[in-house]
């Protein structure tokens, strides 16, 4: 695609979706793509900037601008979203890159029902497309893979990808089960279940097993699901996000979920983000133990509920002009810049 084309596309679809957010109410904000503090995230790797020399504690370039818009969000900030420079090490493919624009939100008072008609409102707007399937991942995963995940052992999972023609890396042969679960879920969501959703129609993919929650709340369901959300359009994850859990003391658990499985693949555990934590609330009604030492925030102050959703907006653009990779759709990538 020609320079201009491509630049024109771009300015196109980020003007068209910044008066669709703005239209809602939203604010656009901007937040550092450099911070002290980072969220661990058990298979993303953050990028460390040494301002300060190798003897000091690092910054790091964000991998999502997640953290920093929360800390906006318990301070009374309301809805916002953002276009944002993300940074994740070791990402280079046809859909990924080291550096790429995540369009971001956050919509306090929202829900996932909520999430679902903005999300087919932007892919009616800029993909074309009509409606949107919101399927949960127990369905799903029945229907493409035979087995569901909210339901499933490691061993139904593992015959599952078996009969897929799939197995796991000979470096995972003695993973502990949980991780293997997980590890089993993952594949066969990238290669068996992803690749069939979306076509014709964008899907969202709902209702997710409580270990791939994230930071989203769980539901009081029998199995309890998490209340988190992929978006796929012909068979590409395009945005993903949750109903927020609000609890410092939850995400502080899952933090440290996150930071043990860094250490189980030798990934190295990353320092607790103390400022993201104090911006969430405390439990109510119990001692937060492990954050004693976070100071109260203002009464009325803190994580308010509602949806978070990242969106990948080079991604969209790759849909948009039916291209096979999100380097058709810029002029740079990790590589030439």
């Amino acid at each position: 695609m020609p320079t201009r084309t491509t630049l024109e596309l771009r300015a196109r679809v980020r003007s068209g979706l910044r008066a669709l957010f703005d239209a809602d109410g939203f604010l656009e904000v901007d937040t550092p793509v450099l911070s002290t503090e980072v969220l661990p995230e058990a298979h993303i790797d953050p990028i460390a900037v040494f301002l300060e020399g190798v003897q000091q504690p690092p910054h790091y370039l964000q991998a999502s601008p997640e953290a920093l818009m929360k800390r906006l969000l318990a301070h009374g900030s309301g809805a916002i979203y953002q276009f944002a420079h993300a940074f994740r090490a070791g990402e280079r493919g046809a859909q990924h890159d080291e550096e790429f624009v995540l369009l971001e939100w956050y919509a306090p008072g929202s829900t996932l029902s909520d999430t679902a008609r903005l999300l087919e409102r932007i892919c009616r707007e800029f993909l074309g497309t009509s409606g949107i399937d919101r399927v949960l991942c127990s369905q799903a995963f029945r229907e493409h893979a035979g087995v569901d995940p909210l339901l499933a052992s490691l061993p139904a999972l593992q015959a599952a990808g078996h009969r897929a023609g799939l197995q796991l890396p000979e470096s995972d042969a003695d993973l502990p089960e949980a991780v293997a679960w997980d590890r089993w879920f993952e594949i066969l969501l990238s290669d068996v279940v992803a690749p069939q959703l979306g076509r014709g129609r964008p899907t969202m993919l709902e209702a997710w097993p409580v270990s791939q929650a994230a930071f989203a709340k769980l539901s009081t369901d029998n199995p309890p699901s998490a209340l988190r959300c992929e978006l796929f359009v012909e068979g590409v994850e395009v945005a993903n996000g949750w109903e927020e859990d609000t609890s410092r003391r939850v995400l502080h658990s899952r933090i440290a979920a996150a930071n043990h499985l860094r250490a189980t693949d030798g990934r190295g555990v990353l320092p607790l983000p103390q400022q993201l934590l104090h911006a969430h609330r405390e439990d109510a009604d119990r001692e937060d133990r492990g954050c004693e030492s976070f100071a109260r925030l203002p009464t009325g102050a803190g994580m308010p509920e509602g949806t978070g959703v990242a969106l990948g907006f080079d991604r969209l653009l790759m849909l948009a002009a039916g291209a096979a990779s999100i380097d058709a759709v810029r002029c740079y990538n990790s590589r030439n810049a």
